[in-house]
C-alpha cells in the first residue's frame, strides 16, 4: 500500500500510526484548572525530550468531531503546570478508568478511587500509588491542528522528581523488575515490559 496523507480520512491514518508506532510509553497526566479542580488522564503520545533542561512532552489530540479540546490541555494553558505519573502494571486498571470522558468538573482521582499525594513545587496532585512522578512547568505549547484529528505538543520542564526508593538501583538506575512499566499498543491492547523480554545490543564505536 502507498498512501498520501492529505486526501485521506484522518481516522484511518490514526489507526495506521497507533498500530505501527509502538509500544508507546504512557504519560498519566495530572493537572488542575484555574479553580483548583484536579484532572487525571493518560496519554500515549508521550515521551522525554532532553535532560538539560530536563524536559518531557505529551500530545493531547482532538478526537471528537466537535473539535473540543481535552480538559488537560485547557488546564495546562490556564495554570502552566502538570505532573507525569508513571504507570506500573498494578495501576493499569485505574489508569484505564481515568481515560473515560468525564465532565470537566469531575475529579478523576475521586471518580476512580485513587489517593492523591501533594506535589512539592506545582499545584496538581500526584497519584500516591505511582512509583515515579515528574512535576513539570509548561515551557511551550505548540498547536499543530485545531480540527478533529489535530492536536498540540505540550513541553514541560521537570522542576521536581519523585522516585520511590524501592525502584532505585544505586542513585541513578531504575529496577525494571520492581517498576513493572506497561506500554500502549493499538486498540485496547497494552504490553508488559519485563526483564525476561529484554535483549541487549552494545552501541558500536565509529
Amino acid at each position: 500500500m502507498e498512501l498520501t496523507p492529505r486526501p485521506q480520512d484522518w481516522a484511518a491514518l490514526y489507526k495506521l500510526m497507533i498500530g505501527s508506532i509502538l509500544p508507546r510509553p504512557i504519560g498519566w497526566i495530572s493537572s488542575v484548572d484555574a479553580q483548583g479542580t484536579p484532572n487525571l488522564a493518560p496519554y500515549s503520545f508521550f515521551n522525554a525530550v532532553c535532560a538539560n533542561p530536563p524536559t518531557v512532552l505529551f500530545c493531547p489530540m482532538i478526537r471528537g468531531m466537535a473539535g473540543n479540546h481535552k480538559d488537560t490541555l485547557r488546564n495546562v494553558r490556564e495554570t502552566g503546570e502538570f505532573v507525569v505519573n508513571i504507570v506500573s502494571a498494578p495501576l493499569a486498571e485505574a489508569m484505564n478508568a481515568t481515560a473515560a470522558d468525564f465532565p470537566p468538573e469531575v475529579d478523576e482521582f475521586e471518580a476512580v478511587g485513587l489517593a492523591k499525594a501533594p506535589s512539592v513545587v506545582v499545584r496538581p496532585p500526584r497519584v500516591a500509588a505511582s512509583l515515579i512522578h515528574y512535576e513539570c512547568k509548561v515551557s511551550q505549547i505548540v498547536t499543530v491542528g485545531e480540527a478533529a484529528g489535530g492536536g498540540s505538543v505540550v513541553l514541560g520542564e521537570v522542576v521536581h522528581l519523585h522516585v520511590d526508593d524501592k525502584v532505585l538501583i544505586g542513585t541513578d538506575k531504575i529496577d525494571l523488575a520492581v517498576l513493572q512499566p506497561i506500554g500502549r499498543l493499538a486498540g485496547s491492547a497494552y504490553t508488559h515490559v519485563t526483564v525476561e523480554s529484554l535483549f541487549e545490543m552494545r552501541r558500536p564505536s565509529a
